[in-house]
Formats: structure tokens, C-alpha cells, sequence
């Protein structure tokens, strides 16, 4: 039906710009992070006996 035409564009471009959306959002939102968050996991052993 060619009545149907200009809504059928409408919604192909919303639906782009809805998946555009998602990918900038996950991009900024996986580097926004600060990295210096990351904990060491170094295990200090520190022995205070009297050999």
C-alpha cells in the first residue's frame, strides 16, 4: 500500500537512530569508567617473627 509508505521510513529511521543511540550509549558508558578502579590482588605477606 503506498499510503503506508511514509510511515514505514519513519519507523525504519526510529528504529536506526534507536540502535545509533544504543551503541553511543554503550560506548560511553564502558569507557567512562575510571581504570585506577581496578584493586591489586597482591597478596603481602609480611612475617614479623624472630628467626
Amino acid at each position: 500500500m503506498p499510503q503506508m509508505m511514509p510511515l514505514y521510513w519513519l519507523s525504519l529511521m526510529l528504529f536506526f537512530i534507536m540502535i545509533y543511540f544504543l551503541f553511543n550509549n554503550m560506548n560511553y558508558f564502558n569507557f567512562f569508567y575510571n581504570i585506577k578502579n581496578k584493586k591489586n590482588l597482591k597478596i603481602k605477606l609480611n612475617y614479623n617473627w624472630k628467626w
